[in-house]
């Protein structure tokens, strides 16, 4: 019998032991949209085994060669597909043969900002993304204009998926523990994921507006060439945090409707 595997904190593992918490994890996900689900960060397979009933194919993306092995050993269900890799390297649509796909996992928190923005790159095939992270970038995730924490990951999330904060999970649940509460959340993508704005500059524009988000718009985005006419709109006066995702779509097709090409749409000092 393979032993357990150990714990690294350079990976930020910290694995799920309460069963009950891995099952409610895994009814998160719907199963509308696609026949397969990613999971990230597997471990010794808590999760896997309830992802593995409720779905027709499960792909365990595990970077730890110790877990891989261990998963190898005790799992042979022929719906499971191991795949040793970093998820923010690989190509996801080669992984999953081209195929929608969800998303699900007890997230690393040293790197679950990063599964986001990767998830979201991939919205084209993830119609649902649900899992764990650490209790504050769940808040984030799923905060209202007008919160402390809204910021550049509420935008980007909320501006494709619906997210939900579900429940909170303790930190005895895990093994080791970890310092904080974590949370769980559903992200499941807009009928309309495609927004009526250059989606490029509207990144950018949402990531330096929040970079100084103590300042109003009409100082944090002066490094876009935006009209007078434009400046002098209400909605320049106010700071990102109070603004919604419709808001930035607007103020990105200000920017964008002035632009001559792509190379002009922001001037930077050397």
């Amino acid at each position: 019998m393979t032993k357990p595997v150990r714990a690294k904190k350079h990976l930020g593992q910290h694995f799920l032991k309460e069963e009950s918490v891995a099952k409610r994890i895994a009814s998160t996900l719907t199963g509308n949209g696609y026949d397969q689900v990613m999971e990230i960060g597997p471990g010794m397979g808590v999760l896997t085994k309830y992802l593995l009933e409720d779905n027709p194919l499960v792909i365990a993306m595990e970077i730890d060669k110790e877990s891989v092995e261990y998963l190898g050993t005790h799992f042979d269900q022929e719906n499971l597909k191991i795949v040793e890799g970093d998820f923010l390297k690989q190509d996801l649509n080669q992984i999953c043969g081209n195929q929608p796909f969800a998303i699900s996992g007890n997230f690393p928190y040293n790197i679950s900002s990063q599964i986001v923005f990767r998830a979201l790159d991939y919205r084209v095939a993830v119609p649902e993304f649900s899992g764990m992270f650490q209790k504050e970038v769940a808040q984030r995730i799923c905060s209202p204009p007008g919160s402390k924490v809204y910021g550049i990951l509420s935008v980007l999330c909320q501006a494709y998926y619906q997210c939900e904060y579900l429940f909170t999970v303790k930190p005895g649940c895990f093994n080791p523990p970890p310092k904080v509460d974590s949370g769980v959340i559903r992200m499941t993508r807009r009928t309309n994921y495609s927004l009526p704005c250059d989606e490029e500059l509207f990144k950018q524009v949402v990531k330096r507006a929040f970079q100084q988000r103590r300042k109003t718009l009409r100082n944090s985005l002066k490094v876009f060439d935006i009209p007078l006419k434009h400046k002098e709109d209400t909605i320049f006066a106010q700071r990102p945090e109070q603004l919604s995702v419709s808001d930035f779509i607007r103020i990105t097709q200000m920017i964008d409707s002035h632009a001559v090409s792509t190379d002009d749409r922001i001037h930077r000092s050397d």
